[in-house]
């Protein structure tokens, strides 16, 4: 294979050898490069492109490393230019030497010197200008600073004494025409046409092409007009060569000169190719531009000759130094004319137009990259040959120190600024090239240093002198070279610098065109070279007849063609246009405002979609209710009216129906036919009508004196007018007088009584009833706050009706309770109660005996008023009393408790009862009795405060021993801290062994308590929080400091240790901010996914890491975790809108060094604007893009939007792919930073994608079910098949979906079969539209359709803390509504283990239900039952609470109370559940019974507190928690999930 390579190698070698051959066969000598390189070919590099300059002497750096000398050990650079280089223009050289062998010199520097090109980082020398300067600041704010950059420099230098910063050259360094060609080939190439060795020209084929930024042009912005871009300069070899007007004709000639060459060429050779023709008349303009520069120029120039050539000298350095690049610069700055002159033919100078008319010359301060050439695209090249005519025929301004002002106070400006000061810009210049003082330079070129100030300019007016001294404090040992070199009365030290500098250039080239051992021209061609002068250029390339041109075109002597008119001064000249200072962020501020607000409402607009997606969910979800409540729906049937019901003013009006009724009752009912309102008719002696009198006649008032009034509005009169018919009808038929008046539809609203304002009326009812029952002052009652007397008196005057009352004890008008009640409480039996009957009833209530309520509760139910109480009436009492507990006793069941009561009572042989047997019968439970009110809904609080310091519903078994302050349970009233006597025991069972900590519950333990002090109580809690919580604390700590950790390293990385491009010194904050924050978002976006990797954390459970990791937090620390990245992505992105801002108003020149590949520095100094960040880069795009994401995610994520609508959640947090798709985008830009994210992403991707792929594999299984079955309170019960290898522990739950109901949605349900069973199961409660949707699937009506039960998806098990029920001695479980299901699957395991005497660390389980009624999960009662059976060790003791009760004071309650307590007391079971567990009424006191916990296992040290349930339910049961854990006893551990 080897062999074959090498063949193929030389073999390509070969054919492009020979095709170059081909292209350049008449090239015989070795063509020079470009960039410079191999010029030399012992030192490869000198001369090179990026070569460094030649220090001559020592770097003087304040430092001796970098840093420039500045204030104060130097002078101010703007005072220093005045003191220095001010004077008078219009003085001619002393040479007479012409404008433009100076603007030649420019020109020639350009093609040796490319130092322009600011550093990276940006360093900045800035000018501060002194206070009233007349040009800079004459406001005399003393504010104005210039800015002033460095120059490019090797950044391997500048890091030691031993290595002071060296600056570099960005062109070659050899007189080679780079300023005509260029400097790289590729360069070259773009300047070339290819077509006859020509360079590319623009139409009129003499002028070159306008840049379109193939070639990297400088475009610096026109000073006088602000103009940019790319019109008007000129593709050049040279970046700088549009610089202004004289420099670009200049330019423009050599350009001419090649073409014109190459078309002279190829008339000669015809055959020559265009390689050949371009490379011969290239080598011809190189070698006659050498000629040029050194033999004509150069000593028109220093008026000195040049030494001879002695030929090629490769062991000279012939590097360009620091000290020429300055003394050059500045030696040709003091020449420069305030303008140019144009002259045409036969000696015509032109005059130029300008603001205000025409002047004599171009003026040079308004020339500097100028557009305006554009203008002459048909005759610039005659205006080319005009400026450089003018420019052979004018003097330049004399060889001294003065410096014209165009240069001193108008040349162009950096950054902001469009003016700035060339003598100031180059002393900083010199300084930042850390350039020899002047006494050395002298003594380094042979010449006697200054000893006296007088010495250095004798010529000069004494007060220049003075000046200069005094800013250098009189010590010429600190005058700098370019100062000193300026103020020279004979030039003789820049004259030096310059020609030892062309010398070296010259001796060191080996492509000298003298040079006879290159090959390069024969001696004759190299005679021809030297003859030829640049008026031969000026005839071959403008339209010049050369009679009209000097000798030699650098001088103009006495006696030359084509005088200047007269030396120009600034006077004749238009004037310069000021300073402007730019704002590179005008007309961005809205915008960039607009964006903020944009992006800083991206949260509320997600909301406001979220909130109609919620909408939309709910209207979906009642629609949903509807169609299956649809079935029960009653129509509305009989004669009726239909019209809108008006409420009141600021309530909408309801349609509905009126029906008349046979017993003279006016019905309103709904659309539903369910009955609003019944208005009772016969208890009026005259019905009241009022109509309206306007507004179309629509309106009726129906006046109901003794409650609120009807008013109906129909949609035309006609149909009033047919109801007042046949209510006239009506009523006559009944014998009843209809009285009807009229009044305006206003005055009628006004005066109808409405429901609110009855609702205010009976408010002031009860408040006052009470206060009169209970003593209270009237300042507790609260004063009533109606406008008048009258309506006072009408709200303790006003009567209560059926519906008022039942409504008051929160009870249906129909129920017999409120029946029996009402016709006590009627004493006149007009159908109304009023103030005083009510107060009688309810004075017995709340003051009386047992005695006197009995003998109330007696009368109640005596029916026939005989004086006895039959059974049947007993029973009617009972069933009253069910009522309230949602009729949850059968009538076998309440015959049973009848029976059973009369037989313990020894009333067996009984039929009735006297009121004394009954009394007999309740005579256990007096001091109930004593303490029964009757419970009224609208009560107010401070009325229930009086009510519960009055009364409580049971007695202590203990008195002596009361609950104190701090272990009272906040979230129950007063009357919960009254524990239930029967409750206090654990029930010993019959025929079962007693528990050897048979103590009794809901009793304060026992143990010695110590005084503390608060100070040290806080040190107590502090500490069990501590020993509590150290597996959450240890981790959110541990988490918190990596993540604090990454910031901060991020940070200081930026701020300090980062490689220096100048960002941090650019925007400061923002970058610590940003990149400091998406380092902190990189970790966690990472590794909040093994946050859901459910299978490994129920893996990791069973491990040792356990006991270290609370892996049941996993969710908590999850939600944790993503509002902490969500508080860092806030935070990035404020620190990136700081950074928009700050690059939208830093100049290109930093950006370029800040973002070196994105932008290019091309002078022009325009940064993007702050969009172009935001929505045309990759970071900024997929930024925004990102935020959008996360408020989508965080918006559905929340509580609310996660219950209303969970496919909303589950299709948004989807989108987490997307989230990292962009993140790895938005960071793989590299803009800053390369990409770090992968570091911390990686593995948790890797662990999180294996963990999903497990689920994944499971997901694709279906699962046939075995049965479905609907049970009450809308709860489906689905058991299906257990799939092979499906182990799980009870407690445990699954991710299921259903195919069938179109949607692949998984949604979490616990098990609630055991382990040990064949099948699982689950119930699962039709809370949403999933879930009600997959019940309506299951039903027998869809079952019957499709003949088959729908298959299940499932995912899991996944574990959670409830399967941690085993591993305490002693656990409490806690189940409210649905959340018993992980309970019934640990009930059953538990019993199945201890029937097989599986060792078990459990001892006791403590069981405790919540439910509003015992019918709303009987499921659960039947396995309840189950587990009572099959408990033969007495491990579950079950506690039952019934909270749809009113409350435990309430003489309802205390009925069922007795009753219950008598069924358990003599059928050992709860009348309620038929189960043995203990029955409650009322919410569970969580405290006193995890307080009595403690007594009843003194040997425990900790206790599993499991509870799964609504909200409210679960945080009562961690408050407990964290209330008893606060003290030095058992630790309560709890483990909770909410649904």
């Amino acid at each position: 294979m080897k062999p074959m390579k090498m063949i193929l190698s030389l073999t390509v070698v070969l054919l492009v050898t020979w095709s170059l051959g081909k292209a350049q066969e008449s090239i015989s000598w070795e063509v020079q490069r470009y960039d410079g390189w191999y010029n030399n070919l012992l030192h490869h590099n000198r001369g090179s492109v990026g070569a460094r300059l030649l220090r001559l002497l020592p770097a003087n750096y304040a430092d001796g490393v970098y840093q420039a000398l500045q204030e104060p050990h130097v002078p101010n650079a703007r005072q220093l230019s005045n003191a220095v280089a001010r004077g008078p223009s219009g003085l001619p050289s002393r040479r007479n030497t012409t404008v433009l062998a100076v603007f030649f010199g420019f020109h020639v520097l350009s093609d040796i010197l490319g130092t322009e090109k600011p550093g990276c980082p940006a360093e900045f020398l800035n000018i501060h200008i002194p206070s009233g300067d007349l040009v800079f600041d004459p406001a005399g704010t003393g504010d104005v600073v210039l800015p002033f950059q460095r120059i490019h420099w090797a950044t391997e230098t500048g890091q030691s004494p031993n290595s002071p910063r060296e600056q570099t050259n960005e062109v070659t360094g050899w007189l080679d025409g780079s300023s005509i060609y260029g400097p790289s080939h590729s360069w070259s190439d773009a300047l070339r046409s290819f077509l006859g060795g020509q360079l590319a020209s623009g139409p009129s084929g003499r002028l070159p092409r306008e840049t379109d930024g193939r070639v990297p042009m400088w475009k610096a912005l026109d000073p006088s007009t602000g103009q940019g871009g790319p019109r008007g300069i000129y593709d050049l070899g040279n970046a700088w060569g549009n610089e202004n007007r004289f420099l670009q004709a200049e330019s423009i000639a050599w350009f001419r000169y090649h073409n014109h060459l190459a078309a002279k060429l190829a008339q000669e050779h015809p055959n020559w190719s265009d390689e050949d023709l371009f490379q011969h008349a290239r080598k011809q303009v190189i070698a006659t531009f050498q000629s040029i520069v050194l033999y004509e120029w150069l000593p028109t120039l220093l008026g000195r000759p040049i030494p001879e050539y002695k030929g090629y000298q490769q062991h000279l350095d012939p590097s360009l130094s620091p000290e020429f690049v300055a003394a050059a610069g500045q030696f040709l700055a003091t020449m420069v004319p305030p303008g140019v002159y144009k002259r045409a033919h036969r000696c015509q100078f032109q005059k130029v137009p300008g603001p205000g008319g025409s002047y004599p010359a171009v003026r040079l301060c308004n020339s500097y990259w100028s557009r305006e050439s554009t203008r002459l695209q048909q005759a610039e090249d005659v205006d080319v040959d005009d400026l450089l005519l003018g420019m052979s025929s004018q003097i330049a301004e004399r060889e001294d120190n003065i410096v014209v002002e165009d240069l001193q106070d108008y040349w162009y400006g950096p950054l902001k600024y469009s003016r700035t000061d060339y003598v100031a810009s180059w002393l900083q210049r010199g300084r930042d090239l850390g350039l020899p003082t002047y006494n050395q330079a002298r003594e380094r070129f042979g010449l006697e240093p200054l000893q006296n100030w007088s010495d250095l300019a004798p010529h000069l007016e004494q007060q220049v002198l003075e000046k200069v001294a005094a800013l250098y404090a009189n010590n010429t040992s600190g005058l700098e070279l370019l100062p000193g070199g300026m103020l020279e009365v004979d030039g003789s030290l820049f004259s030096a610098i310059i020609l030892d500098q062309f010398v070296r250039l010259r001796d060191g080239d080996r492509f000298w065109f003298e040079n006879t051992k290159n090959g390069l021209f024969t001696v004759e061609e190299t005679r021809n070279i030297r003859n030829t002068t640049f008026r031969n250029i000026l005839a071959a390339v403008t339209h010049a007849d050369p009679k009209e041109l000097q000798p030699c075109v650098f001088v103009w002597r006495e006696g030359d063609p084509c005088p200047q008119p007269q030396q120009l001064t600034a006077q004749h000249l238009a004037n310069c246009t000021p300073m402007t200072v730019l704002d590179y962020f005008k007309g961005s501020g809205a915008g960039f405002g607009i964006i903020i607000v944009v992006l800083c409402c991206l949260p509320l607009v997600t909301l406001f979609v979220a909130w109609i997606v919620a909408v939309l969910r709910k209207r979906d979800f009642k629609k949903l209710q509807k169609k299956q409540g649809s079935s029960v729906r009653r129509e509305v049937t009989g004669e009726v009216i239909h019209a809108m019901e008006w409420h009141g003013p600021k309530t909408d009006s309801s349609p509905v129906y009126i029906q008349l009724q046979a017993d003279t009752v006016l019905k309103v009912l709904d659309g539903r036919g369910s009955v609003l309102r019944s208005i009772s008719l016969k208890v009026h002696q005259r019905v009241e009508v009022v109509l309206s009198s306007n507004k179309g006649n629509k309106a009726l008032l129906l006046k109901s004196p003794k409650e609120y009034d009807l008013v109906l509005l129909f949609s035309e009169e006609a149909e009033r007018s047919n109801f007042v018919g046949k209510l006239r009808g009506y009523l006559e038929e009944r014998g009843l007088d209809l009285h009807m008046s009229e009044m305006k539809e206003q005055s009628l609203m006004k005066w109808a009584v409405t429901q609110e304002q009855r609702k205010q009326i009976l408010e002031t009812f009860f408040r006052h009833l009470f206060a009169q029952v209970l003593e209270i002052d009237r300042s507790d009652a609260g004063e009533l706050n109606f406008e008048s007397s009258q309506k006072a008196k009408e709200s303790l005057t006003c009567e209560l009706s059926r519906v008022e009352f039942a409504e008051a004890l929160g009870l249906k008008a129909d129920s017999m309770f409120v029946d029996s009640m009402f016709s006590l409480a009627d004493k006149d039996s007009n159908g109304y109660i009023s103030f005083r009957e009510f107060l009688d009833i309810l004075v017995v209530f709340m003051k009386g005996s047992p005695e006197e309520k009995s003998k109330v509760m007696f009368r109640m139910y005596d029916i026939d008023e005989n004086g006895f109480l039959s059974k049947e009436e007993f029973l009617r009492m009972l069933r009253s009393f069910i009522e309230i507990s949602n009729n949850c006793l059968s009538k076998d069941q309440a015959e049973q408790v009848t029976e059973s009561m009369f037989w313990a009572s020894g009333f067996q042989d009984r039929d009735e009862l006297t009121w004394e047997d009954f009394h007999y019968m309740l005579r256990d439970h007096d001091s109930e009795l004593r303490l029964t009110q009757l419970c009224v809904k609208g009560v107010p609080e401070v009325l229930k405060q009086n009510l519960n310091n009055r009364v409580s519903f049971i007695k202590k078994k203990e008195p002596k021993e009361t609950i104190s302050e701090e272990e009272k349970d906040p979230n129950l009233d007063t009357m919960s801290h009254y524990i239930e006597r029967d409750g206090q025991e654990l029930r010993k069972r019959p025929g079962r062994k007693v528990n050897q900590y048979q103590l009794h519950l809901y009793t304060e333990a026992q143990r010695k308590k110590y005084e503390r002090n608060k100070v040290q109580q806080k040190i107590q809690e502090f500490k069990r929080f501590i020993e509590n919580y150290r597996r959450h604390i240890v981790c959110v700590v541990l988490f918190s400091a990596i993540t604090a950790g990454v910031f901060v390293e991020r940070a200081y990385y930026y701020a300090f240790a980062s490689p220096s491009t100048g960002i941090a010194q650019t925007t400061f904050v923002g970058i610590i901010i940003s990149r400091g924050s998406a380092a902190c978002i990189s970790f966690m976006y990472s590794y909040i996914l093994l946050t859901m990797c459910r299978n490994l954390i129920t893996v990791l459970r069973e491990t040792f890491l356990n006991h270290y990791i609370p892996f049941d937090a996993a969710v908590d620390f999850h939600r944790w975790v993503a509002m902490a990245a969500l508080i860092f992505s806030v935070l990035h992105t404020a620190g990136h809108v700081v950074n928009v801002y700050i690059f939208s108003i830093t100049p290109l020149s930093v950006l370029s060094c800040l973002f070196s590949s994105v932008f290019t520095d091309d002078g022009s100094q325009l940064p993007q604007k702050y969009y172009w960040w935001f929505f045309q880069t990759i970071p900024g795009m997929t930024g925004v893009l990102l935020l959008v994401i996360l408020a989508v995610m965080y918006v559905f994520a929340t509580h609310h939007f996660r219950r209303v609508s969970f496919q909303g959640f589950w299709i948004t947090h989807h989108l987490y792919v997307l989230l990292y798709v962009l993140v790895i985008i938005h960071g793989s830009y590299a803009l800053i930073q390369q990409p770090r994210f992968y570091v911390y992403f990686i593995i948790p991707a890797l662990i999180y994608s294996a963990d999903k792929l497990l689920s994944l594999s499971r997901k694709k299984v279906e699962i046939s079910v075995v049965k479905a079955e609907l049970l009450p309170s809308g709860v489906t019960h689905l058991q299906f098949q257990r799939p092979q290898d499906f182990d799980y522990k009870s407690g445990q739950w699954v991710r299921i979906a259903c195919v069938a109901l179109g949607t692949t949605e998984y949604h979490p349900f616990t098990l609630t079969s055991a382990p040990h069973e064949d099948t699982l199961s689950l119930h699962i409660r039709a809370v949403g539209p999933w879930t009600t949707r997959l019940r309506e699937l299951y039903s027998p009506e869809s079952l019957g359709l499709i003949n088959k039960l729908p298959k299940l998806y499932l995912d899991g098990p996944f574990g959670e803390g409830h399967q941690e029920w085993n591993k305490f001695e002693v656990s409490v479980l806690v189940g409210g509504g649905i959340g018993v299901t992980p309970f019934a699957s640990i009930l059953k395991d538990l019993v199945f283990k201890s029937s097989i005497s599986s060792k078990l660390l459990c001892k006791k389980i403590y069981f405790i239900w919540v439910t509003r009624t015992q019918r709303q999960f009987e499921w659960l009662a039947d396995i309840i039952r189950e587990v009572e059976e099959a408990d033969r060790n007495d491990l579950v003791s079950v506690h039952i609470y019934i909270t749809q009760l009113a409350e435990k004071f309430d003489l309802r309650t205390t009925m069922l109370y007795i009753c219950e307590r008598h069924f358990q007391k003599v059928l050992n079971k709860s009348l309620f559940t038929g189960l043995r567990s203990i029955t409650h009424f009322g919410r569970p006191p969580f405290v006193p019974f995890f307080n009595s916990l403690q007594e009843v296992h003194p040997e425990v040290q900790k206790i599993g507190v499991f509870s799964c349930g609504p909200p409210g339910m679960t945080k009562s049961v961690e408050k407990a928690c964290r209330q008893l854990n606060k003290k030095d006893q058992t630790y309560f551990a709890h483990h909770y999930e909410n649904f």
